[in-house]
């Protein structure tokens, strides 16, 4: 939706997801983004990174990153609704990184009746829970396409929608997982205290998502392809950590990520020219080289938190 005074996009102010305040930041980069950005295509999955990016500033008080100002929560919505799925040769790769780190949730003692993925695309990671033991897995995603690829036993329990209160009974779930989601929620806080309410006691919660202080976001800086307009906020391992216990949930363990992707996909995140990635990512696609899959930290942490059991 644009404003009818200026025909830009509808945009409003945002506030620290940890603070509460509006205003009391600096800086850190300017808008690069305008009408033209607004597609569907910029609202997928693990599109090439193109640069186009909100304001980012950082919080004054905890040094939260977030983009300020967003696009109304409506806008974002239906984009994300409209968005493609499109990564569906990388789905592999990814559910070895994802399982790598299910498995330090299971190593926690979570029980395995219950889960939940909130952005869960077409449900891969539900078809790989369930073959490790997992019943009653749900999922929730915004992308109709997403979910028109998934095998029908899968759609069938998946939710197309955005997260939020009333898609499930309360204490429904052993355990959450949000990958590569949080950077995208609008409101973080109200999310994660609606994903506390769905755990049971004792339930656990798993996330993978951005570093913002790691190695490479702080050498390539605006070129980072975690600078993005989809990352309404970006995490460090403290300002996760104080936003999960502002929610309820104890116990955090933060470590960092291994992800399992292919040449390929690694070459999507070189601070190359849109143009020249482009060119090598469809040489590659072409390439044995290309489907090679490689294991390294690429600037991720995992959380793993509890709701506690009184």
């Amino acid at each position: 939706m644009n404003s009818p005074e200026t025909g830009e996009p509808s945009t409003h102010a945002t506030a620290c997801a940890i603070c509460g305040t509006t205003g009391n930041a600096h800086q850190l980069y300017p808008a690069t983004f305008g009408p033209e950005s607004l597609t569907s295509e910029i609202f997928s999955a693990r599109r090439v990174p193109d640069g186009t990016h909100h304001r980012i500033v950082v919080c004054e008080t905890c040094g939260l990153l977030r983009s300020d100002p967003v696009l109304d929560t409506g806008v974002m919505s239906a984009l994300y609704a409209q968005s493609t799925f499109d990564y569906g040769e990388e789905v592999d790769a990814i559910a070895r990184t994802y399982q790598r780190y299910l498995a330090k949730l299971e190593a926690r003692g979570a029980g395995r009746h219950g889960l939940l993925e909130i952005g869960c695309g077409n449900g891969f990671f539900l078809q790989r829970a369930t073959a490790r033991g997992w019943s009653e897995v749900r999922g929730v995603e915004p992308s109709d396409d997403a979910i028109a690829k998934a095998p029908p036993q899968v759609a069938e329990v998946i939710v197309c929608d955005m997260m939020r209160p009333g898609l499930f009974p309360p204490q429904s779930f052993d355990a959450i997982c949000l990958f590569q989601v949080l950077d995208h929620i609008p409101n973080p806080r109200a999310m994660l205290e609606t994903a506390f309410d769905l755990l049971r006691p004792g339930g656990h919660i798993l996330a993978l998502n951005h570093n913002a202080r790691s190695v490479s976001a702080r050498l390539l800086r605006e070129r980072s392809p975690i600078v993005d307009i989809e990352h309404t906020y970006l995490y460090d391992p403290a300002t996760m950590r104080r936003l999960f216990e502002l929610c309820g949930f104890r116990g955090a363990s933060i470590s960092r990520v291994r992800n399992t992707y292919s040449v390929a996909y690694l070459s999507q995140l070189l601070p190359l020219r849109h143009s020249a990635k482009l060119t090598l990512l469809r040489r590659l696609r072409h390439s044995r080289i290309g489907a090679v899959q490689l294991t390294m930290p690429l600037g991720n942490i995992c959380l793993i938190a509890e709701r506690p059991s009184n």
